[in-house]
């Protein structure tokens, strides 16, 4: 850091409710046109076409070695589901309306590792396999039927190889899953925070768990050194994962799809606000950027991290990126929003959010259980806690004062009534019964 931390608070004074652990609600003011923005980064629709192409020829294979995709053709989605009664209560108990209709994208329920981290992971490792494949000449080509990456002697060519992460928990368990049944052999690095039933679902599918006393972003760097030693190990980087953000603009865009199908109507009448929970920042990074591909200036995207580890909003607000952590400001500790749990940014991501997504808020733990309790509730859904950051965004946008002059400034006011907003719900069917009994159990005296 070159500039003191104090310094940075007189430049941004926010950034002193944000050191002393408070919610708040901030406007990105260096957010760019759609069009603009894009032109200004070297990536572009052609990612996603590409992302979204190799996908679809991996799709044989993935509706073979999981049957469960047959409804889907092996595509890996999930469904948008409205959640009215959620809203109507919020509505109520906040005191703040909300109108127009409140949505869940249900990455929870993305097959094969249910959750949003299924997009970006398991594209990675798909297109390791595929270069890895190609390379040795077990696949003469991309016009190959790829089912026969489910085969024995695919299998064994892979089990010559390692894929590696550092992660939290859910990245490691798609990383993992994908891995192993491809047939490599897989290491993940892990805190010793993360989650119990995490490392035990990793080691009975065969992934070697390495725990370290430390930080995610430690674990991250012991990952990565450990991989860069061995020639025949692929190391999956959340921090820097060119590879992870372009599986995840696939989700983004393919929203434009979705809702087409629901009847819902993006256009400049009828805004879109998407609200997306954010650890180190790829996937509401990769999301966003695939959602303003779509929809444009007609879509506002919004960030939510726990106020013990606002990283992406630290790293913004300062302009530091990467440069920053959350220790600078001697925030840090065990956050029940353990998926969130990142000390600092992915530069590669905030760089890029810089000028492409509208903002960010923090909620205190006690929200995040009170959510969770609530829509478990209201809708009989369970979300893990991180999953629920982004059903408060809608009521935080329109009870702040923040959030009330963003509306002023785009010309919003008027047509919040044609509003849609989706709370992008990133995991939690994978939550055993007795680890979900226990969530629901201690905050169970929490109900918005």
């Amino acid at each position: 850091m070159t500039e003191k931390i104090t310094e940075l608070i007189e430049k941004t004074p926010l950034l002193n409710d944000i050191k002393n652990g408070k919610e708040i609600f901030w406007e990105n003011t260096s957010y760019l046109p759609t069009e603009q923005a894009t032109k200004e980064t070297k990536y572009s629709m052609a990612d996603i076409e590409d992302a979204e192409a190799r996908l679809q020829r991996f799709a044989s294979f993935i509706q073979t070695a999981y049957p469960e995709t047959a409804l889907t053709g092996g595509i890996i989605e999930s469904p948008l589901s409205e959640i009215s009664a959620m809203q109507g209560h919020l509505n109520e108990t906040l005191g703040t309306k909300v109108d127009g209709k409140l949505w869940l994208k249900r990455d929870d329920l993305l097959p094969i590792s249910g959750t949003i981290k299924a997009r970006g992971a398991i594209y990675e490792v798909l297109k390791h396999a595929e270069t890895l494949a190609l390379k040795e000449g077990m696949l003469k080509s991309i016009e190959e039927d790829y089912a026969v990456f489910a085969s024995e002697s695919f299998r064994n060519f892979f089990s010559g190889f390692n894929i590696t992460v550092g992660t939290t928990g859910n990245l490691g368990i798609s990383v993992g899953t994908m891995g192993r049944k491809l047939g490599f052999d897989v290491t993940v690095h892990m805190s010793v925070e993360a989650k119990l039933w995490k490392k035990e679902y990793l080691r009975n599918i065969g992934v070697e768990v390495i725990e370290h006393d430390t930080d995610f972003s430690r674990a991250v760097e012991n990952g990565r050194a450990a991989s860069d030693s061995d020639p025949k190990s692929y190391f999956v980087d959340d921090e820097h994962s060119e590879e992870l953000f372009f599986g995840y603009t696939v989700g983004g865009f393919r929203m434009k799809k979705q809702l087409e199908e629901q009847g819902v109507t993006v256009d400049a009448d009828h805004p879109l606000f998407v609200y997306l929970p954010c650890g180190i920042g790829g996937s509401p990074g990769g999301i966003t950027f695939g959602l303003k591909q779509a929809f444009g200036e007609h879509v506002h995207c919004f960030f939510a991290e726990p106020t013990k580890m606002p990283s992406m909003l630290v790293g913004l607000m300062t302009e530091k990126f990467d440069e920053v952590s959350v220790f600078d400001f001697q925030l840090g500790g065990l956050t029940i929003a353990d998926g969130l749990a990142v000390p600092r940014t992915s530069g590669l991501v905030a760089k890029l959010m810089r000028t492409f997504f509208s903002g960010g808020y923090s909620i205190d733990d006690d929200v995040f259980k009170a959510l969770q309790t609530t829509i478990y509730e209201k809708e009989s859904i369970f979300l893990e806690p991180a999953a629920v950051a982004g059903l408060i965004g809608p009521y935080n946008l329109m009870a702040s004062p923040e959030g009330q002059t963003y509306m002023n400034n785009k010309n919003l006011t008027a047509k919040m009534g044609n509003a849609t907003h989706i709370a992008w719900g990133t995991g939690g069917s994978m939550v055993p019964e007795k680890d979900r009994a226990i969530f629901l159990e201690e905050s169970s005296h929490f109900l918005m």
